[in-house]
């Protein structure tokens, strides 16, 4: 598809225009390989004759104009993840990461590529030394979370469960709830980055994988693999899986709460990382009902959490939220 992927390059200027004519940029010809390679390299591997216009050197193909557009804007962020690792001061490490994120957006066209997914996709080029081990750890990773990235009037990702999260306030803390609403925060969209990067930004690397590990075996379910073996599947829906356990000890121990209680509604239970992020909330009432005179300042708030959160604490009050939210 484009001969810089795999190349150990990687793109942070524009390598193509929008109406698929290549772009001669010296930026573009520092930073990347050559255009003319990058052509024949399109052509020869598609074998498609509509693919480029071989008399203008330029591409057709509409979703490939639209891929080769999002290969600079995943670089610039790429150059920004995690940078203070000394891992990737590696430049081969780096280009990993892009090569992984430039090949997912082409085979989710849906979804493409959004900001944020290299938070997401760093720890498994950190972790597997193979690079198609972590793009497919990647992939499953994406199947259970892409929802969050659509931007589609149906979405039921992040705005979903910012809307779960405002329901779980105003129960748990009406105070804080109607605080937030006063300052134009009642849609809770501050939260919004905690809940599309799993707080990886809250969090040291080490922390957040921790995180990330308790809250995926807490509301661990035997059957939901099979909700991620075709793309596009509601994460956490199994229907009629309830009807045939018959011990419920396999599940983790979020999920056992649920189905004690029954709680299940169209798009399946709600996730930990709303009650994780509720929890962060309610360590913080005090300080944004004292201080919070803006939406500002609540960002500015959550924003001094970051280094500060303790993952083991943060999941223990996470499901005593949970369950004080059920009986109530």
């Amino acid at each position: 598809m484009d001969s810089h992927v795999g190349s150990s390059k990687i793109i942070t200027a524009p390598i193509i225009t929008e109406d698929g004519k290549p772009i001669k940029d010296p930026l573009v010809l520092l930073e990347a390989t050559s255009d003319q390679h990058t052509m024949q390299g399109s052509s020869s591997s598609s074998g498609n004759e509509n693919e480029v216009d071989k008399s203008e050197n330029r591409v057709v193909n509409k979703q490939t104009i639209e891929w080769k557009l999002l290969l600079h804007q995943i670089g610039l962020d790429v150059l920004r993840t995690d940078r203070s690792m000394v891992f990737y001061e590696n430049k081969e490490n780096l280009s990993k990461l892009w090569d992984i994120l430039a090949v997912y957006a082409w085979i989710d066209k849906e979804v493409g590529y959004c900001q944020g997914m290299s938070d997401l996709c760093s720890p498994m080029i950190v972790l597997l030394n193979d690079e198609a081990d972590a793009f497919w750890c990647f992939e499953r990773l994406m199947r259970r979370l892409r929802g969050n990235f659509r931007c589609t009037q149906q979405s039921v990702g992040v705005e979903n469960q910012l809307q779960h999260l405002a329901s779980i306030i105003q129960v748990l803390d009406p105070k804080l709830h109607d605080h937030l609403e006063t300052l134009g925060g009642g849609d809770y969209l501050f939260a919004f980055r905690m809940f599309m990067v799993l707080f990886r930004r809250e969090l040291s690397f080490g922390d957040s994988l921790y995180l990330w590990e308790m809250m995926w075996a807490l509301e661990y379910d035997p059957d939901i693999f099979s909700t991620y073996e075709h793309i596009g599947t509601v994460a956490g829906v199994t229907p009629g899986y309830k009807q045939k356990v018959k011990s419920m000890r396999q599940f983790g121990k979020y999920e056992r709460e649920n189905m004690k209680n029954g709680t299940s509604d169209n798009d399946g239970p709600v996730p930990i990382s709303v009650f994780l992020v509720a929890s962060v909330l309610k360590e913080n009432s005090p300080k944004l009902l004292q201080e919070a005179r803006g939406i500002d300042d609540v960002i500015r708030i959550l924003n001094d959490v970051n280094g500060n959160l303790d993952a083991k604490k943060a999941c223990a009050i996470a499901l005593k939220l949970h369950r004080k939210y059920l009986k109530k």
